[in-house]
């Protein structure tokens, strides 16, 4: 039976050098993409240059900015980083059919199989260099019998982890003293791949069936572990893979739970990790290029009178409708205005989606003018009978429409409806869906036994009454009432079945209240459970 062979690329500065291949210069400057880090800006991607200008991934901008002067920086685009990964992802299929994604910048391949149609494992990886070199991208490659394996070397393979030095860098050291550092507790040489793995300029390759002597010098941060997890087990002195190995796994998972545990067996194959490929999405999106940038928002509605045609035939070529529109505006300086849409049912037609991306432009900045439009479709369902009934405008999808215009302005999570619910007490007799994602209920809504207040909220305690009788005068909200007229009472018992903290002061006789000065209040006396009854109030009429 053949071995697994997993396939584990990371692109350590993917963002920063997404940048440098739109400069094209022929020497790139120290590039770092900046991102905010609760209120900070901070450097989240570094260049080859910026990284020897000494520079590090976290450092404040100010910071870097003042250790090197020169440099150029971006700001961090998540959106357009994930598009990129998956560009790179389909670019992968070229050695096997089982890629996946490592977000942010890393992808997992299973060679299982493949590797011999390149020339053996040394030569695809000789390919995956030549192929990111011409990329104008970095990656450091590790091929192992599993995923965990594959990942911690191409990550921690060849390096020398601060992790491990712990203060005792012999290269670092006076020559009197070097001699004293290897009889020291917990000091450890660089890491090297071993005669279980194959070091290449391209990446690192474990020996089949040599997983455990392959990661086993490499330090515990290659299992990807918390970094809790890890500065915990440096202060017991567990350093490196090895020193995890011959722990008793019961006293290892009460200090530091099955976490670690789980991630120890995935690398050595103990525990099953699979490679599950990412299904190619349906793809739904026009692009026009104009000739000059515009900026006006009469001009970018007529692009999108332009774009929507083509997009919704092709939606209706595959029976699918749109959900999820998002419009990207290109300006000419480089930067990215982005509109989105949800609509509440599914739609093929301009009439439907035009409407909505006219409420999102004004939100657009043109600045020197944009000189590209696309739209996509982002999410999209099947359109069926049910749901699509020709270009006239039916009641069902006027609704859709009007929940579809809200959403825009609101958000479609904020649009909800009501259904019926069965359960007798008052707060539970109903419950909220969100409009855009449930239809209306088929059925008439029944009807309580009386009527019911317009707005509800929590019971608030009221002053006055003792006894279950109406109270002729009472105070609620440090407001002084006098009850004019009343109706009731109805009884409502709690759930037995269910220990609701709410309903622990026993039954309730609701009472309809009309004060004097016309306030019309829903009154209840609690006879008491578990706790103190009393009177109080859980809604207003109008």
């Amino acid at each position: 039976m053949s071995h697994r062979r997993i396939l584990s690329l990371w692109f350590p500065r993917l963002a920063a050098e997404r940048h440098l291949r739109r400069l094209a210069a022929a020497l790139p400057p120290p590039l770092a993409v900046v991102g905010d880090r609760r209120g900070a800006q901070v450097l989240t991607s570094l260049s080859a240059a910026a990284e020897a200008a000494g520079l590090a991934r976290g450092q404040p901008l100010r910071d870097a900015t003042a250790m090197c002067p020169a440099l150029v920086t971006r700001t961090e685009d998540a959106l357009a980083e994930a598009t990129f990964l998956t560009v790179l992802r389909r670019w992968a299929g070229k050695f096997s059919p089982w890629v996946a994604e490592e977000p942010p910048e890393a992808l997992v391949i299973d060679l299982t199989g493949c590797a011999h149609l390149f020339g053996g494992e040394a030569a695809l990886l000789a390919e995956v260099e030549g192929d990111c070199a011409s990329l104008g991208l970095t990656v450091r490659a590790g091929v192992a019998d599993t995923r965990g394996a594959a990942w911690a070397l191409a990550r921690y393979a060849g390096a020398t982890p601060a992790a491990l030095r712990n203060g005792d860098a012999v290269e670092q050291e006076a020559r009197a003293t070097r001699s004293r550092a290897a009889k020291r507790r917990g000091w450890a040489p660089p890491v090297a791949p071993g005669p279980a793995a194959e070091g290449l300029a391209q990446g690192v390759i474990a020996a089949p069936g040599h997983t455990r002597r392959a990661i086993g010098a490499l330090p515990v941060a290659a299992l990807r572990l918390e970094a809790g997890a890890v500065e915990g087990l440096s202060r017991l002195g567990l350093r490196r893979v090895d020193d995890l190995m011959g722990l008793p796994r019961a006293a290892l998972a009460r200090r530091f739970g099955t976490h670690v545990l789980r991630r120890l067996d995935q690398a050595l194959g103990v525990e099953p990790e699979p490679v599950a490929p990412t299904r190619a999405p349906l793809h739904f999106a026009v692009r026009l290029t104009l000739p000059e940038p515009i900026g006006l928002v009469t001009d970018v509605q007529a692009g999108i009178d332009r774009l929507l045609p083509a997009l919704c035939e092709r939606l209706r070529a595959r029976g699918r409708g749109a959900r999820r529109v998002r419009l990207e505006a290109f300006r000419a300086d480089g930067g990215v205005q982005r509109a989105e849409i949800g609509l509440a049912q599914p739609a093929d037609t301009p009439d439907r989606i035009r409407p909505l991306l006219a409420l999102k432009l004004d939100a657009l900045k043109a600045g020197f003018g944009f000189d590209v439009l696309r739209l996509e479709a982002l999410d999209t369902e099947p359109v069926y009978d049910t749901t699509h009934q020709g270009p006239g405008a039916t009641p069902g999808t006027a609704l859709s429409d009007l929940i579809g215009r809200l959403g825009a302005r609101l958000g479609l999570e904020a649009v909800t409806r009501l259904h019926p619910a069965a359960s007798h007490i008052p707060e539970k007799c109903v419950t909220v869906h969100v409009a855009a994602f449930s239809a209306p209920h088929p059925d008439p809504w029944p009807e309580p036994r009386a009527p019911r207040p317009l707005t509800m909220f929590r019971p608030e305690p009221v002053q006055g009454g003792e006894g279950p009788q109406v109270p002729l005068a009472f105070r609620w909200r440090r407001r002084e009432f006098t009850t004019a007229r009343a109706r009731g009472p109805e009884r409502i018992a709690p759930e037995w079945w269910l220990d609701d903290p709410a309903w622990r002061s026993g039954p309730r006789d609701y009472w309809f209240v009309e004060a004097a000065d016309g306030t019309r209040l829903w009154l209840f006396y609690a006879h008491g459970g578990q706790v103190t009854g009393g009177w109080f109030c859980q809604g207003r009429f109008a």
